[in-house]
């Protein structure tokens, strides 16, 4: 290398050392951003007088329009490039957090929800192809772990505003506009990782495929995959009106440290099993999963909040791990041209159950009150983990008979 080329090197090299570092904060404040709302859920009933029902809909419709994203321009920044995409959707989440500034009603934040839900799914899967573009490895690992973190500040750093800090309606979304313009102007001193190429509108077709030879997997997993999402959508809709009906505790700081410990606790998960196998990854997070929702039902029976938090803290392990388990254990199944398609039907699967179960805890709710909604829920959350163990077995007998039948013919 020539005297001229190291000095390049070293001028370059700062910006792409730091670039992993931006893309993981950004990411991260989008999703710290979504999750910010949860612990302001219960002002807003309170404010303009609407029904859990109603609650749950601001909620899902953040989903919906995040798999609307997904779905349509999940792929555009590969012919945009990553930097001019990931800008718009900061300009776009802006918006969002000036929609919840001026609500003056449920019609508003629901507008906000819709927004920032097409915002985060444009944004963090730019996000996630600029850290898998700068590093593959630790791009993909990245990509599981900053969204988790990012809930988990939004929900405790939100508590934390409504509970020691004036006017939280307000200062929340200042605070998040404030790192919004800072991550905005941020960016343009990060490199770009790719390069346009044409086809840009043939990417807004939406590409749902599952492989033939994945279909089984997926199709076992699909309980497990359901019981994960519903669990979160739970959390992020209900659990801090949960909380404060079934514990008596009014502090915001309790809801929202329950909220966050589940993210934080998988993400802690994603971390540790993140060199394990798809199989061992699984055996530990189904037990898991299932003991930590029946402490949580246990610690809310008892209107104990550390039992609660212990419950969420091992059920969020769960969470993580049949989460991690249950990618790694499809999209190796896929050819390298059938994972976007592969991948979109995970996560219509995902965010379907992140989504449509919580709206019908609302109707739970406000039919029955939050602890019979939440023992219900439970209930069926591990009747689908039962279900998905069965389907598991199942599926591993039928590939032992086929491998016995192959050797014998041999």
């Amino acid at each position: 290398m020539t005297e001229l080329d190291s000095t390049a090197s070293a001028r370059i090299s700062p910006a792409r050392r730091l670039a992993p570092f931006y893309y993981a904060a950004t990411s991260a404040l989008f999703l710290a951003a979504s999750s910010a709302p949860t612990p302001l859920y219960r002002l807003y009933q309170q404010a303009f007088a609407f029904s859990p029902v109603l609650l749950t809909v601001i909620f899902a419709v953040y989903a919906f329009s995040l798999l609307a994203a997904l779905l349509i321009v999940g792929s555009i920044s590969d012919h945009l490039g990553r930097r001019p995409v990931i800008f718009t959707s900061i300009l776009l989440n802006m918006v969002a957090t000036a929609l919840f500034l001026m609500a003056r009603g449920p019609d508003w934040l629901i507008a906000a929800r819709i927004v920032q839900g097409f915002a985060t799914g444009t944004a963090i899967s730019s996000i996630g192809a600029a850290l898998v573009d700068l590093d593959p490895i630790r791009g993909s690992i990245t990509n599981s772990l900053a969204p988790l973190a990012g809930m988990a500040i939004g929900a405790i750093g939100t508590s934390l505003l409504i509970q020691f800090a004036p006017a939280p309606t307000v200062l929340v979304y200042v605070v998040t506009l404030a790192l919004l313009t800072l991550q905005a102007a941020l960016l343009w001193m990060v490199p770009e990782t790719t390069s346009r190429r044409p086809g840009v509108f043939a990417s807004l077709k939406p590409e749902v495929a599952v492989p033939r030879q994945a279909r089984r997997t997926l199709l076992a997993l699909t309980p497990i995959n359901i019981a994960v999402w519903a669990l979160a959508g739970f959390y992020l809709s209900l659990v801090p009106s949960l909380v404060s009906a079934t514990t008596g505790s009014t502090a915001p700081l309790v809801g929202g440290s329950v909220v966050g410990a589940l993210t934080i606790s998988g993400a802690a998960a994603v971390f540790l099993l993140r060199k394990r196998s798809a199989a061992m990854i699984m055996k530990f997070g189904i037990p898991t999963m299932s003991l930590g929702i029946l402490t949580i039902i246990a610690g809310m029976h008892a209107a104990e909040v550390s039992i609660l938090a212990l419950g969420t803290l091992i059920a969020g392990s769960g969470f993580g791990a049949a989460f991690l388990g249950t990618v790694r254990s499809i999209m190796p199944l896929a050819k390298p041209d059938e994972r976007a398609g592969l991948l979109s039907a995970f996560y219509i699967q995902s965010y379907l159950a992140f989504s449509v179960p919580a709206i019908l805890a609302g109707f739970l709710s406000k039919a029955l009150g939050f602890a019979e909604a939440a023992d219900i829920y439970a209930a069926a959350i591990l009747l689908l983990i039962g279900w998905g163990v069965v389907a598991l077995r199942a599926g591993h007998e039928k590939a032992v008979e086929r491998g016995q039948a192959g050797q014998r013919s041999q």
